[in-house]
């Protein structure tokens, strides 16, 4: 990862046939775009590989988590479960839903421990939204048995993890929706994209509408479609959906990268007795973006990470000290500073997220070292990175 990382004539081929057509919206032109419809292309054949009914690219991994819960019904004081750990637009999504985020514990696979889920319900819980973080799995088969014994609807956040998989069911599928992100910076990139998957017929209609102004897509004249709901404008562009529509079609190539890379690193990590390693409840699964690793404290953690990225394994994060990644860090959350007012301070029963305390999870992210796992590594920037690992650890 990143998937910036092997741009070549795959992609300025997909691209150079929209330019060609000068048609770089998604719908409609259908005789100017001379049949292709790269957004089509990349829907069903990320569709497919993932054993889904449905899949309908949008704007960004952001927008994919807004469509996901206004097409799971998710809206004005609902209560959604999330993680401390992930990137800012899961709980900024719930937000803008006008639901209220509620931070539950994570455990050892960096994802929401689902033996202690049940401490988070209220009669106002709707939904949980399963977090699979630097591009493994959360334990989704008990989290997912436990939303559905309670009828709670499911989401997954799979922008961290495309390509990933428990016991051979593609991560994003287990729940009611699964969201996808393809952002400059993820394992395959359209530039900006992101993408919701379903296997229901209702709530891919729904998505579908909901990403464009609530249109309906009977009939091939745009002009004539109706809207039977209120939407917003969450497209994506040909251009970027044909970037992406090359970068998926290299997805396997660069799992197999990550996961040589990974494994060389791993076994040099594994040398040390201090090292531990994230839990991962099904290893084969683990698309290897990165190499997460704890140490025994929160001091030697913090200066494993400084001493790494300044030894020649750059790359290495500490996300205890995180802007983006970690709650204890979130004080545009904890303040709840916005331009607007947000529905959940509106509700009479948002948190005061300045208190919300997550002692286990403190304790697990910060003994916490994420090495990423770069393509474009050769053989002598893996040797690089052992020789730094080696050099770290054994002083």
């Amino acid at each position: 990862m990143p998937g910036f990382e092997i741009f070549g004539e795959e992609e300025r081929k997909e691209v150079q046939e929209v330019l060609d057509t000068g048609v770089l919206f998604r719908y409609g032109f259908d005789a100017a775009r001379k049949g292709r419809w790269k957004a089509r292309d990349f829907e069903t054949e990320l569709a497919t590989r993932l054993g889904t009914a449905h899949c309908h690219l949008c704007a960004s991994g952001t927008a994919a988590l807004h469509v996901a819960l206004a097409a799971c019904g998710i809206g004005a004081g609902d209560e959604v479960i999330v993680p401390p750990f992930t990137f800012v637009a899961t709980f900024e999504a719930v937000l803008a839903a006008g639901a209220v985020p509620v931070f539950a514990e994570i455990d050892a696979t960096l994802g929401l421990d689902p033996a202690l889920l049940s401490n988070y319900l209220t009669p106002r819980t709707k939904a949980v939204i399963v977090v699979h973080m630097c591009g493994a799995m959360a334990r989704i088969d008990e989290i997912a048995a436990f939303c559905q014994a309670r009828g709670l609807m499911l989401i997954e956040d799979t922008c961290q993890s495309v390509g990933a998989s428990f016991r051979g069911k593609a991560l994003g599928t287990f729940g009611q929706m699964g969201c996808f992100s393809f952002d400059p910076v993820k394992t395959i990139t359209c530039g900006e994209g992101g993408a919701v998957v379903t296997d229901d017929d209702r709530r891919y209609a729904l998505a579908h509408a909901y990403a464009d102004h609530g249109h309906d897509h009977i009939g091939n004249d745009r002009g004539a479609e109706s809207h039977p709901m209120i939407g917003y404008n969450y497209r994506i562009s040909e251009l970027n959906a044909a970037v992406g529509l090359a970068q998926l079609r290299k997805l396997d190539a660069i799992l197999n990268t990550q996961r040589a890379h990974k494994a060389a690193l791993k076994a040099a990590l594994a040398k040390f007795p201090r090292i531990s390693f994230r839990q991962l409840p099904d290893p084969e699964g683990d698309s290897a973006t990165f190499l997460t690793f704890m140490l025994p404290d929160e001091n030697s953690a913090r200066q494993a990470a400084h001493d790494l990225n300044a030894g020649g394994a750059d790359g290495c994060f500490y996300y205890y000290d995180n802007n983006w990644h970690y709650l204890r860090n979130w004080h545009h959350l904890q303040q709840m500073k916005s331009p607007a007012r947000l529905p959940a301070q509106l509700c009479g029963h948002c948190p005061d997220y300045s208190r919300v305390t997550l002692p286990r999870s403190d304790a697990i992210i910060a003994r916490t070292v994420a090495m990423q796992i770069k393509l474009g590594w050769r053989q002598a920037d893996v040797a690089q990175r052992i020789a730094a690992i080696q050099k770290v650890f054994s002083s």
